[in-house]
């Protein structure tokens, strides 16, 4: 895979993150009622349409807090937010962002933390985000706003659309990864996950542009998650972004309906066009794909329900004659959130995932012939200890039914390195354990312990060495992995 690259060193990208200006979120509500985001959300915010809001967060941007810490008591002011000036908040426009930074490693002293992505290198402390956000927020009543994210670090690959910050080359890969425009090594880049304008109230609105994915329980924004590494559903199953329209309507308390048409995943304009390489059963297609939700909450606000679905055409695989074969690729999430009490939450999610012309080399029996198939359930347990420290659990059982999604040192991958792995025809098992103490008003620490392992189906072809996705020779069929990080906001 060839990049055309473009040297960004952080003097650089901390030049540009300076100059972003506005932008907003989607209307979903959040999963927790919870304090905690007086001091991890927005400041200032008008009040949410829907039952269960993070405090201090609007409505908009409820999305990238759902899978923070739920904390019921927490710090009474809001976190300070040192790049705020008169002459923005006056109009309406909030800036602020955070610094992530963290180690982790494993067990087998390999270099590479095997299918564990954000956070994938080994005893190499890392800057996984240094992120800005610029928005203006909707009001009650009709108003305009808009939002724009960057990111530098680490994670920067994983946030990248074809189009925007990355190339697309006819590389199929399990995240449909292309060559990244903005890094300075294959470690550091730029990435731009949001841009976006918007129109409407807290009620009704549209959106248009790019924008983080409704599909899923974690998300890409450190602030919004509660544990340092990512749940395999998160990183093989779902898109991250998406770029297109999308209509909100918050008919009442307890509903929000989200929907619109999208470029499909990870995409910013790259369509697939009429050159003669994109083939689905011998016709051109277009990539034109559905993005929606459906939020249900109850109305004592302990209880919430999204369902989330998108659906278009992806690239499948590569064809063997130098070109690509096209196929529907959907996904649906569900989220299930019950708040027990003051002290305990509980979290469910579950994907299905689906790919039309595919071709994987192994697959099992009564499948539909070329297709290939994912899924998989994502069990959370959070406990607030005090008002600072809060316990989680997170237990997960991830299906790559064909070998075709998960990898192991997908950066390598990209960029043509080794070692890499993949094909893994299996069960994917994780347990994380992990605390959040919050520091003050702005800074959060992360510890956490992990245990992985796999379950390969007998004729899929793995199981020798070289052929698991764990250890330094890729011949284990578990890891340990321990890591901690802090996020600063500002």
């Amino acid at each position: 895979m060839r990049f055309a690259q473009f040297r960004l060193p952080l003097s650089i990208a901390a030049g540009l993150l300076t100059t972003a200006s506005f932008a907003v979120e989607p209307g979903i509500p959040s999963q927790f009622d919870s304090d905690i985001y007086s001091s991890f959300a927005q400041a200032d915010g008008v009040p949410p349409v829907p039952e269960m809001p993070r405090s201090g967060v609007p409505n908009e941007d409820v999305y990238q807090y759902r899978a923070a810490a739920p904390q019921e008591a927490a710090v009474e002011e809001g976190a300070t937010r040192y790049l705020e000036t008169e002459f923005l908040t006056s109009r309406g426009i909030e800036t602020y962002g955070w610094v992530d930074v963290g180690i982790g490693a494993n067990n087998w002293g390999a270099d590479w933390n095997g299918p564990i992505t954000f956070n994938d290198r080994s005893w190499q402390g890392m800057m996984n985000q240094l992120y800005l956000v610029n928005e203006r927020v909707l009001q009650e009543d009709f108003s305009i706003g808009g939002r724009i994210d960057l990111l530098y670090g680490t994670d920067f690959l994983f946030t990248t659309a074809a189009g925007l910050d990355a190339y697309r080359g006819g590389y199929v890969d399990p995240l449909g990864l292309s060559g990244p425009r903005w890094y300075s090594n294959k470690y550091y880049g730029l990435a731009m996950p949001q841009l976006y304008a918007e129109v409407g109230s807290q009620e009704r609105n549209i959106k248009f542009g790019h924008f983080y994915t409704l599909i899923g329980y974690e998300v890409v924004p450190a602030i919004g998650n509660f544990f340092y590494t990512h749940a395999y559903t998160m990183q093989y199953g779902e898109p991250f972004t998406h770029t297109g329209v999308l209509g909100t309507w918050n008919p009442n308390d307890q509903l929000s309906i989200i929907g619109g048409v999208t470029n499909g995943w990870d995409n910013w304009d790259n369509g697939l066009t009429s050159d003669g390489s994109t083939i689905i059963n011998g016709k051109e297609n277009n990539n034109a794909a559905f993005l929606g939700a459906v939020t249900f909450s109850s109305s004592d606000g302990s209880q919430a329900l999204i369902i989330a679905n998108s659906s278009g055409n992806e690239v499948g695989s590569d064809n063997g004659a130098g070109g690509i074969n096209v196929g529907n690729r959907s996904v649906t999430s569900v989220v299930y959130t019950n708040e027990f009490g003051p002290k305990l939450t509980y979290v469910y999610q579950s994907d299905f995932g689906y790919q039309a012309y595919a071709n994987p080399t192994y697959e099992t029996r009564g499948q539909q012939t070329g297709s290939a198939y994912w899924y998989g359930v994502n069990q959370y347990l959070f406990w607030n200890f005090t008002d600072n420290l809060i316990g989680g659990l997170r237990f997960e059982w991830f299906r790559d039914n064909n070998g075709t999604r998960v990898a192991s040192n997908l950066r390598n991958d990209v960029f043509n390195d080794t070692p890499t792995g993949g094909g893994y025809a299996g069960n994917f098992w994780e347990m994380t354990w992990g605390l959040n103490y919050l520091l003050g008003s702005n800074i959060v620490i992360r510890p956490e312990l992990r245990y992985d392992w796999f379950a390969p189906d007998v004729g899929s072809g793995a199981g020798a060495a070289g052929t698991l996705p764990y250890g330094r020779n890729l011949d284990q069929f578990g890891q340990f992995y321990g890591g901690c990080d802090v996020i600063w906001q500002f």
